[in-house]
């Protein structure tokens, strides 16, 4: 396990019921394909040494040798194994039959669980063999020929593995109201096992489905589920071996139901641990036995852990469509509340024909409709200065007009020309001031024109710029109510597109053509015409940016972690030297700029990473970066 990440395999062997040492051959040869693959926990179904179908034979005493008998067949030949085994079985204790999940690593029983909700209900009849194992404090116990414990509330730790604390139900314990898996992730817990035979009936798949996503998400945890299958008694039911692997709500795998195999996953442990720390309300207990399992750490590869390129944007497109509506519905009301609160029917925006302008405007205008308010109070102002094209100025006047909003140009070149000879700046040194008094007037011009209308500023900023710094302290920093505050760049691309999907003809073309154009604060000259300052060209692709930004804060990543998912995610799109090169500026600048985030003006959380510092982000400005610069530049 490198950087908190694990394989975990879901296993259902082709089994014949009754037959415990053919049942064991299966086990031990889909535990050695999965081993062979780098999964350190491989998890077997309910009850699959006998079969779960096997009725009144587990009241047989040569059924329960057998199974034993299997068993020990498991620990023996699988004791080279870099990998624990959750493996079901009858287990006979204190003159009572109990359901039981074994757990086998390096040929040792480290210890048995018992199933503390038997069903006895509709096509179930398990108390009819099997006492429930509720309450039972864990207890010494011999099982081919080792010594054991047997009990509830057991989890099984690694020291070599720190992140890895693995708790077992069975079952029907996830089923319900108050599962044994919650008390087990309290005491730890970050890998819930669940060995399962539960059949198919129409309709139960997604049932099942949604218990372990919601289990996962409600204990932050890994939930590895495993069903039985093939070769169980089909006499009243069948069973699909449908398995199922979930991390913290995510669904990472299922398997094809109605087949035999393994499932795996690459789980994020590390993940896990940094969410539970973060959530305050995640309350812990003690365990009641702590069992050591020994496995040693292997360098995994990912293969089975899919990573986005883009996290803030869904990748299916129905799901994509619902985020954008949600997420405009959402800066709207914000922006609406506001204007109602503050009593005002004019709105101002500053209106390049860029990205960000062009979100802010069509959520102000989704806010003027909530509101039923005239859109000829959204007073869009352009400002062409020394960097305007033709295109930017004209899409920017196209857009005022096609949303009925007020357009307002103001040239400010001789106002700033006039700036630069109050201070005494050269107007040919293009240097920062150069470019930051552009913006500063720009701002200045807005304020005032809200003063004039008696109206708001509506700011166009987004997260991606607030996170690099890319924005000028107190010019297009600073606004009256941030509707973009927590859009992250490569979702204001989205956002727009959506709306460009839903517009007229002559809208759509205009929206589409702002989408066609390179992200530029348009402060330099241009050549030929042209966009001469690209954004992306000076502080790095913002969809990296954006990648770094979602894992360095969502989940805590360290450095070297984010760089090598990152190498994951954009796989033959940008090399490590690349990835490398502008994970340090990202920390770089992400670290000294805080102090524009320190201040800035309200606006609407929409997503999980906001930089908020009334909300989710406090960080001081003067914050050292060092350490985070020395993991990065040792990559």
């Amino acid at each position: 396990m490198k950087d908190g990440f694990i394989k975990v395999a879901s296993a259902t062997p082709a089994i014949r019921v009754a037959d415990c040492a053919y049942n064991a051959s299966e086990i031990i040869r889909q535990a050695r394909q999965a081993a062979e693959k780098g999964a350190q926990l491989v998890v077997f179904p309910e009850l699959c040494l006998t079969g779960y179908t096997c009725g009144d034979l587990f009241l047989h005493e040569t059924l329960l040798r057998g199974a034993l008998d299997a068993l020990g067949t498991v620990c023996a030949q699988t004791t080279d194994l870099n990998a624990a085994l959750v493996v079901g079985l009858p287990f006979a204790f204190g003159g009572k039959l109990y359901n039981c999940a074994a757990v086998v690593c390096a040929g040792r029983i480290a210890g048995l669980v018992p199933k503390q909700n038997v069903p006895n209900y509709a096509e179930f009849y398990e108390a009819r063999h099997f006492a429930p194992g509720v309450g039972l404090e864990p207890a010494p116990a011999k099982a081919c020929g080792q010594d054991t414990v047997f009990g509830t509330g057991l989890l099984f730790q690694c020291p070599e593995l720190p992140a890895l604390t693995l708790g077992v139900e069975i079952c029907e314990d996830l089923w319900v109201p108050d599962a044994p898996s919650a008390a087990l992730a309290q005491m730890g817990a970050t890998v819930i096992a669940n060995p399962s035979a539960s059949d198919e009936v129409v309709g139960k798949a997604a049932y099942r489905r949604d218990l372990v996503r919601g289990q996962s998400a409600r204990l932050l945890c890994a939930y590895v589920y495993a069903d039985a299958g093939f070769g169980e008694s089909t006499q009243d039911l069948v069973f699909a071996g449908h398995n199922l692997i979930a991390e913290n709500g995510a669904l990472l795998t299922e398997s094809r139901r109605f087949e035999s195999g393994l499932c795996y996953a690459d789980v994020d442990l590390g993940r896990l641990v940094h969410e539970r720390r973060r959530m305050n309300t995640f309350e812990t207990m003690e365990a009641p036995y702590v069992a050591e399992l020994r496995l040693e750490p292997l360098e995994d590869d990912l293969a089975d852990r899919y990573v986005p390129a883009t996290p803030f944007v869904p990748t299916d497109k129905g799901a994509l469509e619902e985020r954008c509506q949600e997420i405009l519905t959402m800066q709207a009301t914000g922006l609406a509340t506001r204007l109602r609160h503050a009593r005002c029917k004019d709105a101002v925006i500053g209106l390049s024909g860029g990205l960000d302008s062009t979100l802010a405007l069509v959520v102000t205008v989704h806010a003027f409709d909530m509101l039923g308010l005239d859109r000829s109070g959204i007073l869009a102002v352009t400002m062409p200065c020394f960097g305007t094209t033709a295109r930017t100025k004209g899409n920017a006047e196209k857009l005022a007009e096609a949303y009925g909003a007020t357009l307002r140009v103001v040239d400010i070149k001789a106002a700033v020309d006039q700036h630069f000879a109050d201070i005494g700046h050269a107007k040919d040194d293009l240097n920062v001031t150069f470019e930051n008094g552009q913006a500063r007037m720009r701002t200045l011009v807005l304020m005032d024109l809200a003063n004039e209308v008696g109206g708001l500023v509506v700011g166009t900023g987004d997260l991606s710029e607030l996170a690099l710094g890319w924005a000028t302290y107190n010019g297009d920093h600073m606004s009256m109510y941030g509707v973009n505050a927590s859009i992250p760049k490569t979702l204001v691309r989205y956002l727009t597109a959506f709306e460009a999907s839903r517009s007229g003809d002559g809208l759509r073309e205009i929206l589409l053509d702002v989408l066609g154009t390179p992200v530029s604060p348009e402060l330099l000259p241009p050549k030929d015409g042209e966009i001469a300052q690209k954004t992306e060209e000076l502080v790095g692709p913002y969809e990296l940016h954006d990648f770094y930004l979602y894992y360095m804060l969502r989940w805590g990543y360290s450095p070297r972690k984010v760089f090598r998912v990152a190498q994951k995610a954009f796989a033959g799109q940008y090399d490590g030297a690349t990835i490398k090169k502008w994970l340090v500026t990202f920390l770089r600048r992400f670290f000294s700029q805080q102090f524009k985030r320190s201040c800035l003006p309200d606006g609407p959380k929409v997503g999980t990473v906001t930089l908020s510092p009334r909300g989710d982000w406090r960080m001081p400005s003067d914050a050292v970066s060092a350490l985070w610069l020395a993991e990065a530049e040792a990559l």
